[in-house]
C-alpha cells in the first residue's frame, strides 16, 4: 500500500438519480454524517427520495432527456447547492463517460471509478481486450467490433453466436443466432434496437454458451491498488437478459470456483487500472468453466444481496474509496459467505400480460417484515408511479442461514407483501419459489423463458 495517503471527507453529496437507489444512498450518507443532495424531475415532487434528503433541487421535465439525462442540469444543481461530491447511482448517467468528466471539469468528485475507466470498459469489445490482457478466460469472439465482413467472422467464430451491441447494457442490443441464415436478420434487429437505446448501433460477436449460468463477482479498488472479491451472485433467473432474482452464494459454485472467480474479477480490475466499486460478469457453463462477459462500471440492482453475505455496507465503501480512504476490508473478509440470500425484483408489471409495465396509483403497501428481511423500495400508500421510467419499485432481500430455510422465507414473504392499486411480480416470485428446478438450484438463464412456455401450453390445453 502506498503510504501517500490523502483523505478529503465529503461535507455534501448530491445523489444524480432517483426512487430506490436515491434514498438507499441517502440512507448511508446520513448514518456517516454527510449531507444529501436530491436531484428530481416535475413527475418525482412527492417521491420518497426528495422528502428523505437535506435539500432538493428540481432539475427539469419528467421525460429522462429532460431531467436525470441532463448533464448540465445535474451539475449546475451541484454547483449552486455546493455539493463536493456526485453520486450516480445505477442507470441513467450512472455509465457515462461524458457524465463522469464533467462532474470533475466542475471541481467535484465523481463517486465511481474515472471518466477513462467508464470509456474503455464501457465499450465490452475493449473490455474483452482488456481481460484477455489480464489473463481472464474469454468466450472466442470477435476482435472488436464486426464490420462489412461479419459473416466472415461469424463464421470463423463458428454457431451458434451471441450478437451483442458495442456499448450499454440492461439486455438491449443482444440476439442469439443459431445459424448463419439469420444472421442478417438478427444482426439488422440488434442494431436497431441498440441504436434506439444507446445511440451506437456497433455490434461485437461471442460464441454462445447454450444453457449457461449468469455468475457475477462484485469487486471494490482503492486508489492504492488494493482490490477485493466478494462472493459471487448467481443471476441466471432472468428474462430477455434481464435479471429478475440473484442468489448468493450460487447453489451450483463450489469453493474452488468461487476462488477461481474472485481472483478473476481482481485481475480483471488491476488490468483495467479500476478504481471504486464495480461488478465483473460471466458466462458459466455447466462445466463450471467460466468466461468473462463484461463490466459493470457502477453500484448495482442488486448489491443488497453482496452485502446480505459479505455484511458490508457497499455504497460506504464507495464513498470511502472516492474520498481517498484505502480499503478496510481483506479478502478473506470480503470472499466469506456469512449466510444465504436472495433479492426478488418487485416490478410494477402484470406477468400475466407478458410483464406489460403498469403504472398507477399505489392504495395499499404492507412490505414483508420479520427475521432476515429487508426491503429497499421508495414507494408508499397514495404513491402515484409514473410511466417515464423504470418499473423496479421493490427489492425484497431475504436472508438465512441456509438454502432451504431461505426458500421457505422467500414464499412466506411473498405471500405476506400486499401492493394495492396496481399489478406487481409478486405472483410470478411467487412462481419461482415453487418451481422444481428453481429449489433444486438447477437454473440457467433460460429457466424462466421454459417457465413461461409451460405454462402457456398448460392454459392452451384447458381451452
Amino acid at each position: 500500500m502506498s503510504t501517500k495517503v490523502k483523505i478529503t471527507p465529503f461535507k455534501k453529496v448530491l445523489i444524480a438519480n432517483r426512487g430506490e437507489i436515491a434514498l438507499r444512498v441517502i440512507r448511508t450518507l446520513k448514518e456517516m454524517g454527510i449531507r444529501s443532495v436530491a436531484v428530481y424531475s416535475e413527475a418525482d415532487r412527492s417521491s420518497m427520495h426528495v422528502r428523505m434528503a437535506d435539500e432538493a433541487v428540481c432539475i427539469g421535465a419528467a421525460p429522462s432527456p429532460l431531467s436525470y439525462l441532463d448533464i448540465d442540469a445535474i451539475v449546475t444543481a451541484a454547483k449552486i447547492t455546493g455539493a463536493d461530491a456526485v453520486h450516480p447511482g445505477y442507470g441513467f448517467l450512472s455509465e457515462n463517460a461524458d457524465f463522469a468528466r464533467a462532474v470533475t471539469k466542475a471541481g467535484i468528485t465523481f463517486i465511481g471509478p474515472t471518466a477513462e475507466a467508464i470509456e474503455m470498459l464501457g465499450v465490452k469489445s475493449t473490455a474483452r481486450e482488456i481481460a484477455l490482457k489480464g489473463g481472464v478466460p474469454i468466450t472466442p469472439g470477435s476482435n472488436g467490433v464486426v464490420g462489412k465482413n461479419y459473416h466472415e467472422v461469424a463464421r470463423k467464430i463458428g454457431f451458434p453466436i451471441m450478437i451483442k451491441a458495442a456499448l450499454g447494457g440492461g439486455g438491449k442490443g443482444m440476439r442469439e443466432c443459431l445459424k448463419e441464415e439469420d444472421l442478417d436478420r438478427m444482426m439488422k434487429t440488434a442494431q436497431g434496437e441498440a441504436k434506439a437505446n444507446f445511440g451506437d448501433d456497433r455490434m461485437y460477436f461471442e460464441k454462445l454458451v447454450l444453457n449457461p449460468r449468469h455468475i457475477e463477482v462484485q469487486m471494490a479498488a482503492d486508489n492504492y491498488g488494493n482490490v477485493v472479491a466478494f462472493a459471487e451472485r448467481d443471476c441466471s433467473m432472468q428474462r430477455r437478459h434481464q435479471k429478475l432474482v440473484e442468489e448468493s452464494p450460487s447453489p451450483f459454485v463450489d469453493a474452488a470456483t468461487r476462488a477461481k472467480l474472485q481472483e478473476a474479477a481482481c485481475k480483471l480490475a488491476k488490468a483495467a487500472h479500476y478504481r471504486g466499486v464495480g461488478t465483473v460478469e460471466f458466462l458459466m457453463a455447466q462445466n463450471k468453466e467460466f468466461y468473462f462477459m463484461e463490466v459493470n462500471t457502477r453500484l448495482q440492482v442488486e448489491h443488497p444481496v453482496t452485502e446480505a453475505v459479505c455484511g458490508f455496507d457497499l455504497v460506504k465503501l464507495q464513498i470511502e474509496i472516492a474520498q481517498g480512504e484505502p480499503l478496510h476490508v481483506s479478502q478473506k473478509e470480503a470472499g466469506a459467505v456469512r449466510c444465504h440470500a436472495i433479492e426478488h425484483r418487485i416490478n410494477a408489471e402484470n406477468s400475466e400480460m407478458n410483464f406489460t409495465p403498469c403504472p398507477g396509483s399505489i392504495t395499499e403497501w404492507i412490505p414483508a417484515g420479520g427475521l432476515g428481511v429487508r426491503v429497499d423500495s421508495h414507494v408508499y400508500t397514495g404513491y402515484t408511479i409514473p410511466s417515464y421510467y423504470d418499473s423496479l419499485i421493490a427489492k425484497l432481500i431475504v436472508t438465512a442461514p441456509d438454502r432451504e430455510h431461505l426458500l421457505a422465507r422467500c414464499r412466506r414473504c411473498l405471500g405476506e407483501f400486499q401492493i394495492g392499486g396496481i399489478c406487481t411480480t409478486i405472483p410470478f416470485h411467487q412462481k419461482i419459489v415453487n418451481n422444481p428446478e428453481f429449489i433444486a438450484g438447477n437454473m440457467d438463464t433460460g429457466l424462466i423463458e421454459r417457465m413461461m412456455r409451460e405454462e402457456k401450453k398448460a392454459d392452451e390445453s384447458k381451452k
